[in-house]
């Protein structure tokens, strides 16, 4: 595959466009070409200029997929100077940088995912469908004042649209993933959701967790650690989030009175 972008003229419109921006030629062509197996129109470059060159073009794409460790300039000044120059595509890092202080630094950030890249293609691929197709509804009954676009539970909106949170008219700084969690939850409210169930949300359907068979509990428990501290950011008094201990999680079905 040329490291080179498309003509995209002739491009059909229902393909979602993914940016693979990544320095090792090999790991870059090879996921390249599987993502376009599955029916992706990817755009493949060398090195964070050219991504953002390719941007600064007036081209566009619905994903970008960054490595973090490339020569001249690393993806988290790559993702810097996409911001500054309001490019606002949603990034996951695709990175061996696996220490929880990279992953915290590029969520900071903006990126919407941080994905350790010796993963198994079945999990990158859905967490970039998780990105792509975020505006889609999951599974599950929806819970009073869903709207097409947006599911409110009181002072809770989620704009389905953009996957955005809002906690009393105060937009809430998630991840994807995190704003996909709790919309799980919330559509749920009530119903105690099992830390599998998250898990296989996060990380797709079966996926073997490490650190022993129930290794995925301190993955999951983490995860919604950060999500309640995000929501504590703006309402100190933030209760909603429960824990049910040796199972999972509930979003409390009555919203807490003002």
């Amino acid at each position: 595959m040329n490291d080179m972008p498309p003509d995209t003229e002739d491009l059909p419109a229902a393909k979602a466009r993914v940016m693979v921006v990544d320095d090792e030629r090999l790991f870059r062509e090879t996921i390249s070409m599987t993502l376009a197996d599955e029916g992706f129109d990817v755009v493949s470059c060398d090195s964070g200029r050219m991504a953002l060159d390719y941007l600064a073009s007036g081209s566009d794409a619905e994903i970008m997929l960054l490595d973090w460790q490339m020569p001249e300039m690393d993806g988290l000044e790559v993702l810097r100077q996409l911001r500054e120059r309001n490019f606002l595509l949603p990034v996951i890092f695709l990175t061996a940088l696996g220490n929880q202080v990279f992953e915290e630094a590029a969520l900071s950030r903006g990126a919407v995912d941080f994905v350790d890249k010796t993963r198994s293609f079945a999990i990158i691929l859905h967490r970039i469908r998780l990105v792509v197709e975020g505006g889609k509804p999951l599974a599950g009954k929806p819970a009073a004042g869903q709207t097409p676009m947006q599911l409110v539970h009181g002072p809770l909106n989620l704009r389905l649209d953009t996957s955005r949170a809002f906690w009393q008219e105060v937009m809430v700084g998630l991840t994807l993933t995190e704003f996909n969690v709790v919309r799980l939850l919330v559509e749920r409210p009530g119903e105690d959701v099992s830390y599998r169930e998250i898990y296989d949300l996060v990380h797709g359907r079966g996926f073997i967790a490490g650190s022993g068979e129930m290794g995925y509990r301190a993955n999951v428990r983490a995860l919604v650690k950060r999500i309640r501290q995000k929501f504590k950011e703006i309402d100190p008094d933030f209760a909603e989030l429960e824990n049910y201990p040796g199972f999972g999680y509930r979003w409390l079905d009555a919203p807490r009175p003002d």
